[in-house]
C-alpha cells in the first residue's frame, strides 16, 4: 500500500469518526455541562444526585451492571475451563448449544419470562400443580423479583460473549507452565488459582467490561420488566420532554463517564500485566478424555446451563403459538394464527422491510470502511495505524444508550444531523449511520484477522506485475479474506436488524419503525399485541440464529468476532 492511500484512509476514517461518533458522544457530555445561556456549568449534574429518584435509578444500573457481570462470570468461566481442560461426551455440539442465548434479543425473551413469571404463570402453576404453592394466594415474581429477574435475563444472553472470551483466552496458554506445577505436585485447585486464573485474566477483563457496560446501559429488559427506577428507562422517558429538561443529558453523560472509566480500568489493567501480550504457546495441551460417570456429569453440566438459557426462548415460542395459556404450565391449546395475524398486523411487514433496509446499507458502509480500516493497520507502516485499530474499537465500550441519545438531540430541528432526516421525519439516514458504527467493530476484527492471517507475498507479486493498488485489492486480497468478510457482515447485519437502543429512540414514526420498535409497541397493544410481538420475536430468532450459524460456518475460529 502506498503511504499517500495510507494516509488518506486514515485521515478520512479518523474525520468520519469524529463527526458521527466523537461529536454526538461529546454532544451529551457538552449538554450535560454548558448552560442554556452560556457558560460551563455543574448544576444539572448535581441535580441528578440531589434528586433521590435520579440517584436510585443511577444505584440500580451499576448493581445491575456489576451483579449481572458477577453472575455472568459464575457461569461462563466454569463452562469456558471444562471446555478447555476435557473431553466428554457431547462436547463438539454442546459447545455450540451452549451459545444459544446469542439467537435471542434479551428484551424479546423478557417478553417470554414475563408471562411464565407473571401471577397466572406456568411457575405458579407448576408449583400449585405439585403443592408448593396455595392456589389462592400465587405469588407476585414480577412485583418481588423485578431486579433478580433482570440480573438472570442479562447473564443467560451475555454468558457466551464472556465465555468466547475466556475459552480463546485459555487456548492461548502455554500448557507446559501448568504440567511443571503438576510435576511439582501441585494439587488441581493451587494450579487454577496460582497460574490457570492469573493467565485467564486479560480474557476476564476484556469479557467482563463489555458485560457490564452493557448491562449497566441495558433498557429493553427494564422496559418489558416495568422496571422503572433504573436510569435507562429514566432517560427514555426523558425524551418526551427534551428540549426543555436538560437532567437526561446529565444522566446519560455520568453513564458515559462510568463506562469510560471501567473500560478503560480494563484496558489499563491489561496493558500492564504481561499475561495479555504473552507469545502463542509453542505446544498444545492434551485435552483429558473422561469417561463413565465423570464425563456425564460434565455433559450434564452443560445439558442444564443449556436448558436453563433456553427458557426464554421456549417462553416466546409457546406465547407466539399460545390459543390459551392461563394459570397452566404449557397453553392448553396451540394454533399458528397469531402468525397470520401479524402479517396482516400494520407495524409487522413494514418493520421488517425497515429493518432489512437500514441494516443492508449500515452492512454495506461498514464492509467498505472495515477493508480500508484493516487494510491500513496490517499493510501499511504509517505512524498512527495502531491508534486507528484502538478508535474502531471504541463503540464496543461506549453505550447504544448514549450514542442513540446524542443522535437524537443532534438530529432536532436546526441541529447538524437534521439533515439525515428526511423532511416527512423519516429517520432511514440517520438509523443506518448509527447502526454502520455501532458494528463496525466486527467487520474490523473479522478483516484484521483475515488479513494477518493471508501471505502478503501474493499481493506483492501482482504489484510487481503492474497491478493497480485497486485491482489487487479486487482480484486477490478480497478472495483470500471473503471468509472473515462474510462472517463479520453477516453478524453486523444480523445484530443491526435486532439493535435495540438506537432502535427505540430514533424511530419515532409507527411507518419507519425498525423491528425491535415494533415489537415493543407490539407489547402493549390491548387484544393479542403479546402474542404478535412473540410471533415476530420467533421470525427474529431464526433469523439471527441462521446467521450466526453461517459466521460460525466460514468465519474460523471460535470467538474471534466477540474478543475485546
Amino acid at each position: 500500500m502506498k503511504k499517500e492511500h495510507a494516509i488518506g484512509i486514515l485521515v478520512t476514517v479518523t474525520i468520519l469518526f469524529g463527526i458521527f461518533f466523537l461529536y454526538p458522544a461529546f454532544t451529551i457530555v457538552g449538554e450535560a455541562f454548558w448552560k442554556k445561556e452560556g457558560g460551563l456549568t455543574l448544576d444539572y449534574i448535581v441535580a441528578v444526585f440531589q434528586d433521590p429518584v435520579y440517584v436510585e435509578g443511577l444505584w440500580n444500573a451499576f448493581l445491575l451492571g456489576i451483579v449481572s457481570t458477577a453472575v455472568t462470570l459464575l457461569i461462563s468461566f466454569p463452562l469456558a475451563l471444562l471446555t478447555h481442560r476435557y473431553d466428554f461426551a457431547g462436547k463438539k455440539i454442546l459447545s455450540v448449544l451452549i451459545l444459544i442465548p446469542l439467537i435471542l434479543p434479551p428484551f424479546v425473551g423478557a417478553v417470554g419470562v414475563k408471562e411464565m413469571l407473571g401471577v397466572d404463570g406456568s411457575l405458579n402453576a407448576l408449583l400449585i400443580y405439585w403443592g408448593m404453592m396455595d392456589a389462592a394466594r400465587p405469588f407476585d415474581w414480577l412485583a418481588e423479583g423485578r431486579f433478580a429477574g433482570i440480573v438472570i435475563m442479562n447473564a443467560l444472553h451475555l454468558y457466551p460473549i464472556l465465555y468466547m472470551n475466556i475459552a480463546a483466552a485459555l487456548a492461548n496458554l502455554d500448557p507446559s507452565m501448568e504440567q511443571a506445577a503438576q510435576n511439582l505436585g501441585c494439587p488441581p485447585w493451587r494450579r487454577f488459582w496460582k497460574i490457570t486464573f492469573p493467565l485467564a485474566l486479560p480474557g476476564v477483563f476484556a469479557g467482563s467490561s463489555i458485560v457490564f457496560i452493557w448491562a449497566f446501559t441495558e433498557l429493553g429488559v427494564p422496559l418489558v420488566f416495568d422496571y422503572a427506577r433504573v436510569a435507562p428507562v429514566q432517560v427514555y422517558d426523558g425524551i418526551k420532554d427534551l428540549g426543555g429538561n436538560p437532567l437526561p443529558y446529565a444522566i446519560v453523560a455520568i453513564m458515559l463517564v462510568i463506562s469510560a472509566a471501567v473500560f478503560a480500568l480494563s484496558k489499563l489493567v491489561l496493558g500492564r500485566s504481561p499475561l495479555g501480550t504473552a507469545p502463542r504457546p509453542k505446544g498444545r495441551s492434551n485435552d483429558i478424555a473422561l469417561k463413565g460417570a465423570k464425563s456425564w456429569l460434565v455433559t450434564a453440566v452443560f445439558v442444564v446451563i443449556f436448558l436453563i438459557a433456553s427458557v426464554p426462548h421456549m417462553g416466546v415460542i409457546f406465547l407466539s403459538i399460545a390459543g390459551d395459556w392461563y394459570q397452566t404450565i404449557i397453553p392448553e391449546s396451540l394454533s399458528l394464527r397469531h402468525y397470520d395475524e401479524a402479517l396482516g398486523n400494520s407495524l409487522v411487514v413494514p418493520s421488517i422491510k425497515n429493518s432489512l433496509y437500514y441494516a443492508s446499507m449500515a452492512t454495506l458502509i461498514d464492509l467498505v470502511l472495515g477493508l480500508a480500516i484493516a487494510w491500513v493497520v496490517v499493510r501499511s507502516k504509517i505512524r498512527g495505524r495502531g491508534l486507528l485499530d484502538a478508535m474502531v474499537m471504541l463503540p464496543l465500550a461506549v453505550p447504544g444508550l448514549v450514542m442513540a441519545f446524542g443522535y437524537l438531540a443532534l438530529s432536532q430541528p436546526g441541529k447538524p444531523f437534521a439533515i439525515l432526516v428526511g423532511a416527512d421525519g423519516n429517520p432511514a439516514l440517520l438509523l443506518i449511520v448509527a447502526y454502520a458504527f455501532r458494528r463496525l467493530p466486527y467487520i474490523v476484527r473479522s478483516a484484521v484477522a483475515g488479513l494477518q492471517q493471508s501471505n502478503p507475498v501474493l499481493e506483492e507479486a501482482a504489484r510487481s506485475m503492474g497491478a493497480s493498488p485497486l485491482r489487487t485489492l479486487r482480484k486477490i486480497s478480497i478472495p483470500l479474506i471473503g471468509a472473515n468478510l462474510a462472517a463479520g457482515a453477516i453478524l453486523a447485519f444480523a445484530f443491526a436488524m435486532l439493535e435495540v437502543s438506537d432502535s427505540l429512540i430514533l424511530a419515532q414514526q409507527t411507518e419507519h419503525y425498525p423491528i425491535t420498535k415494533a415489537i415493543y409497541t407490539l407489547l402493549s397493544t390491548l387484544g393479542n399485541g403479546v402474542q404478535l410481538s412473540a410471533a415476530l420475536g420467533v421470525w427474529a430468532m431464526v433469523f439471527l440464529s441462521v446467521a450466526i450459524i453461517g459466521a460460525a460456518m466460514i468465519g474460523g475460529k471460535r470467538g474471534g468476532l466477540f474478543k475485546v
